[in-house]
């Protein structure tokens, strides 16, 4: 790959189409997860670019196609145009607060589930501090149900650095700020009148209602 093409961005626009295409299984699939593996690996440490495309690859580790290990050379190129990207953390005059972004991607998995995303920062300029990509383990039936879920995930890991935040400087535990793009959503978490829309959705991902409740968390909805 060392002269490859660098790629602008870090999995190919039709991602989904080409991993489920109708391609050969690789006959030995050391390499691939050789690839993977290392993505995996630059993912958690410094690269929360990729942890998107990371987790559409590590679906596949048992059986990868020749479309699998082409979408993962593509990333490979990515990372040559990229090779110098990385996390700033510097002073800044920004109060700190708890800030986190949620998103997903509706029902795109094999078996018609959702993959959350979420992101958090310790202030509204500053880096990002933590970062995770997973498949949701239920099937959703609206992009309002399944931006509930992410919501409900990327809670359990703002619980985690608001009570740590906290703890290190010695303080009162403060509001954290959630950025969503559906205001159904939204709605869905802060009223619980939504009975009919909601009532099959499993109880630990209302969850979410009894932070609001407590203002423990303060949803903020992110135009499109």
């Amino acid at each position: 790959m060392n002269e490859c093409n660098p790629k602008a961005i870090p999995c190919d626009f039709s991602v989904n189409k080409l991993i489920f295409s109708d391609s050969k299984e690789l006959a030995n699939p050391k390499l691939y997860r050789e690839i993977v593996g290392s993505l995996i690996y630059i993912m958690t440490g410094t690269r929360p670019d990729l942890s998107y495309v990371v987790t559409k690859l590590s679906q596949y580790m048992s059986n990868p196609t020749i479309a699998h290990l082409s979408l993962a050379r593509h990333v490979l190129k990515y990372l040559k145009g990229t090779l110098y990207y990385c996390l700033t953390f510097k002073k800044s005059d920004d109060p700190l607060c708890l800030v986190g972004y949620c998103d997903l991607d509706w029902g795109t998995s094999e078996d018609r589930r959702s993959i959350t995303g979420y992101c958090f920062k310790l202030c509204e300029g500053g880096p990002l501090i933590s970062w995770k990509t997973k498949k949701q383990k239920v099937v959703s039936l609206s992009t309002c149900e399944a931006e509930y879920v992410a919501m409900t995930h990327a809670m359990q890991e703002g619980n985690f650095f608001r009570q740590l935040y906290a703890d290190m400087i010695n303080c009162n535990r403060e509001a954290i700020i959630l950025n969503v793009d559906n205001k159904g959503a939204i709605a869905l978490a802060k009223n619980p009148v939504h009975y009919q829309r909601s009532k099959h959705v499993d109880i630990k991902y209302h969850f979410i209602r009894s932070q609001i409740e407590s203002k423990i968390i303060d949803l903020i909805n992110v135009p499109l």
